[in-house]
């Protein structure tokens, strides 16, 4: 608010002319705290804040026992060794199992996934279901990726992982502890996977 202050000195004569009182002025800038504050509280209020991207992982209720196991063809499974250096080391089935190894990039797990998709849906088709959102029915593939970080891995390449999931629409996936032989067939793949079907379903249930 702008005040307008007169000059305390009073007019006088001098050689006979009366001299005009000086006129100064002085602004209030109290009114625009005020509404800087009101602007403050009002996009407050107003405006949304940032939320966190959290993706839902549908988790088991219970202890999973091996008698409720249901056996998986090993043409249908896909093991993904997370490693050190942002490394995924990846292969099928567990008979004569061959490693080989990618990152994280559109061109290389999400690549192998979908190639192995391929194969699955060539000799199993494709699986009806319904959608638990919107009940309408859908067609899915056969496919299970299990994903084993080692502990060289980070916490990102989990995350990584687990997006491609849901980029790829892998219905049936999870997470195990890696075993010993796995860690091992890291370090000499030549050696060949010493890892069978029932130690599998012994990781998965312990």
């Amino acid at each position: 608010m702008a005040e307008i202050a007169q000059d305390s000195g009073g007019g006088h004569k001098k050689g006979g002319k009366v001299r005009s009182k000086k006129m100064s002025t002085r602004i209030d800038f109290t009114p625009m705290v005020d509404l800087g504050f009101l602007l403050i509280t009002f996009f407050m209020l107003t405006t949304t804040l940032a939320k966190p991207n959290i993706m839902a992982l549908v988790m088991p209720e219970k202890d999973i026992k091996k008698e409720d196991v249901e056996p998986v063809k090993e043409s249908k499974v896909l093991t993904l060794l997370l490693g050190a250096n942002d490394k995924v080391y990846w292969y099928e089935g567990i008979t004569d199992a061959k490693l080989d190894s990618t990152d994280y990039s559109a061109e290389g797990l999400r690549q192998v996934i979908l190639n192995k998709m391929e194969k699955v849906k060539g000799q199993f088709g494709m699986e009806d279901y319904e959608d638990f959102k919107t009940k309408e029915p859908r067609k899915g593939s056969f496919i299970n990726v299990i994903i084993k970080p080692t502990k060289d891995s980070r916490y990102k390449n989990l995350v990584d992982a687990l997006d491609e999931m849901a980029i790829t629409k892998v219905r049936y996936y999870v997470i195990l502890d890696i075993s010993k032989l796995e860690e091992e067939f890291i370090k000499n793949p030549a050696a060949g996977l010493k890892f069978n079907a029932e130690q599998q379903v012994e990781a998965a249930t312990q």
